[in-house]
């Protein structure tokens, strides 16, 4: 029997903040290149990800 939706949700959640910290560590270091790298990955995987790329610099507008 598959997990509740609920469950599902949660881990989903989890996952995304693990890996948005991942990228806040490795984005001060980054080149500019990289940093379009990371800017991407995270558009990709949760929906206010804007917010996110101004507050860590990723892309200059």
């Amino acid at each position: 029997m598959p997990a509740s939706e609920r469950k599902r949700e949660i881990r989903r959640r989890r996952k995304r903040r693990e890996k948005i910290t991942q990228y806040k560590v490795r984005a001060p270091k980054a080149s500019t290149s990289e940093k379009a790298v990371l800017a991407e990955k995270i558009r990709k995987i949760t929906p206010g990800a804007e917010e996110i790329i101004t507050a860590l610099s990723l892309e200059e507008r």
